[in-house]
Order: C-alpha cells, then structure tokens, then sequence
C-alpha cells in the first residue's frame, strides 16, 4: 500500500514536471530549428574529434592525421553557413589545422578545439535537458495516470467495506443459505446421477446446449469428441463406460464396440475434458450475487436443470429465484457478504471511521490527479 507522501506525489511530481519543460522553454534563446541545428552541429564535430584524437597526435601516423582532417573538413562543409555560433566552429577549426603545418597535432590542440566549442555545446547541452525534462514529463504524466487507476480500485474496494460494514449482521441470512445449500447439494447429486447414467449422447448434447448459455460456464465438448458420440453406437454407452473402455486392449475393446482403434482416439485424448466435466457451473455461488444478477442466472439454470434434476432440485432453485424479487432480498445479501467478506480486522476498521477517512483522502486525491492530468497533458 502507498504511503501518504506517495499518494500526493503522483499530482505534484506531473505538475513540477510540466513547470520544469516550461522553465526550459522559456529561457531558450534560440527557436528550436535553430537550437537543434547548432546541436547537432556541435555533436557531429565533438563526435570527429573523439573519434582521431588518438590517431591524430600520433607522430608517426601522418596517414590518421590527412584522414581526420579529410573528416572534419567535410564535417564543417555539412554545416550551413548560418548555423548559430557559427564563428566557433571556425575558430575550433583553426586549433587543429595550424598545428598541422609540421604534420602533427598535439593534445592541447584538441582541447583548445573543444574549448572553442563551448558556446555550441552550452546549445547542445540545453537541448539535450529539454528532452531529458520532456521525458520526465511523459513518464510523470504515465505515472499520475497509473496512480488514478490504482485509486479508482481502491476507491471502488472503500467503497464495498462501507457498504458492507453497514450490513445488518443480525439479518437471517439462513433464509437465503437453506435453498441455496439445498439446490447446490441436489444439483451435485442428480448431475453425476446424469454422467453416470446417461448415454454419452444424451449428456453431452446436454453440455453442448449449456455452453451456449451466457451465464453459465461449460466449455463445449471438443468438436470431434461429439460427432462420435452423436453418430456412432458407441455414444450410447455412458461417458464413464466410454473413459474404461479407453483403457482397454483393442482386442479386449472390440467386444463393445465396433471400431477400437477410433474410441481410443475419440475419447483416450479428451480424456482431460470428460474427467473435468462437473456441475460445478450449474451451482449457485455463496455470498450470492445482487439480485438481478442472480434472477437472471437462476432463470437460465431452472431451463437447463429441468432436464435431469429430480423435482426437489428444481424447487429448491426456484425458491432462490422467487428470494430475488423480495424486498428483503438486498439486506440478506449484503449482510451474507458481509459474514463471508470482512475479516475482523477489517470489521474493526469500518467500526473505527478509519475505512470513511480512507475514503474521503483517496476520492480527494483522485480529484487532484483528475486536475493534474487535464491541466499538465505533455503536448
């Protein structure tokens, strides 16, 4: 978690970065055509004389010193005539070339040239701090944006303590847990009663129907795996018969059905899946979701239950559908979230006010940050 200094310094490190590029801006003396030509000159001739210093003052290399003039000349000849500082690229020309008359340079000739080039580099230097302060002024302004973000979860998680610390903790969430427990317990058992009982057709075509509903979570059988069963004899076994006889010999195989080799390939390789296959996606959750939520998926599970489920299952999910469209429905579930959700210490905060002064800071936070980013945007 951020401290409080963190917290704050997301909007004033954006905004001390947004006055430091207009700080910069402000006492260019150049137009930025100017100063990036004046830099750029500057960097190709300080590169030059970097590069054939060496071989330069070398007096036995008289070939290094024809090369480096040969550069630099053709250096000085790329930059246009009205460079700014033009008078100093002149003058650190003149430090490397008069030297050479008896065919050698010295050291001191090369920082004579270089101190020559201040002015130039005092241009390349400011440029070079102007984009050094942009770039800061970009990544401050990334950074303010990803603390709005933070905050925004945080906010939203406050939010839900609030809320849930109100919750009447002596409401009778057991109204609501009764058939909820009840139709889970049910639907666990009538839905392995159905894999084990069922042709592998029959329960898979169920599956394959229930993945087309929004709201509840099968992932369709494998396209390949439920041709065989709808198309071949062998889908009238049930899915857990098909998974044994996966493990049989072929010749053993062959006793039940007609083509080994293929129900090997058809099941042995999804055998992953069918292992998987539960009715964990039919279950209702607990806490419970709002009430809207949980009627729409309730609707949606009395349409598919209905195809296996014994009569008490199904009336067990019709009573949690009917709970949804009480009145008292909102006060039970945030109270069940409340039991489920808040741990003692989180109780305890709620019930100090600290939660409530949690809240105030960081929606007052997202305000300066919302401030910042609209008034300190890099162009």
């Amino acid at each position: 978690m951020s401290t409080g200094s963190d917290r704050d310094d997301a909007a004033a490190e954006l905004e001390a970065a947004h006055e430091r590029v207009r700080e910069l801006e402000r006492s260019l003396e150049l137009d930025e055509a100017d100063l990036d030509a004046v830099a750029n000159a500057y960097e190709s001739v300080a590169t030059v004389l970097d590069r054939w210093e060496e071989r330069a003052t070398d007096w036995d290399d008289f070939e290094g010193y024809v090369e480096f003039r040969n550069d630099i000349s053709e250096t000085l000849e790329s930059i246009p005539e009205d460079v700014p500082e033009s008078e100093a690229f002149l003058e650190a020309d003149g430090h490397v070339k008069t030297s050479g008359v008896t065919g050698s340079l010295k050291t001191r000739d090369f920082e004579a040239a270089r101190e020559a080039l201040t002015p130039a580099r005092d241009y390349a230097e400011t440029r070079e701090a102007l984009a050094d302060a942009r770039s800061r002024h970009r990544d401050a302004y990334r950074a303010a944006r990803d603390r709005l973000n933070e905050l925004e979860d945080r906010i939203d998680d406050l939010e839900r303590l609030v809320r849930l610390g109100e919750a009447d903790l002596d409401a009778p969430i057991e109204e609501l847990r009764e058939p909820v427990e009840r139709y889970n317990d049910g639907v666990a058992d009538d839905f392995a009663a159905f894999r084990r009982e069922a042709s592998a057709r029959e329960f898979l075509s169920f599956v394959a129907t229930a993945a087309e509903y929004p709201l509840v979570e099968f992932r369709r059988p494998p396209t390949e795996l439920l041709e065989y069963v709808r198309e071949r004899p062998a889908g009238e076994h049930s899915v857990p018969d098909l998974i044994e006889y996966a493990d049989y010999s072929p010749s053993k195989l062959s006793h039940y059905v007609d083509d080994a080799n293929l129900l090997k390939r058809r099941v042995a390789t999804n055998r992953t899946y069918l292992d998987g296959l539960s009715a964990d996606p039919l279950f209702v959750e607990w806490p419970p979701a709002e009430a809207e939520t949980l009627r729409f998926r309730a609707e949606e599970l009395v349409s598919l239950v209905d195809r296996f489920a014994d009569e008490e299952t199904v009336a067990a999910l019709r009573s949690v559908r009917e709970l949804t469209r009480r009145e008292a429905y909102e006060r039970l579930q945030t109270a069940a979230v409340a039991h489920s959700e808040l741990d003692p210490d989180e109780r305890a905060r709620v019930d100090s006010g600290a939660v409530e002064d949690n809240l105030e800071a960081a929606r007052s936070e997202r305000e300066r940050l919302d401030e910042a980013l609209s008034a300190y945007e890099p162009e």
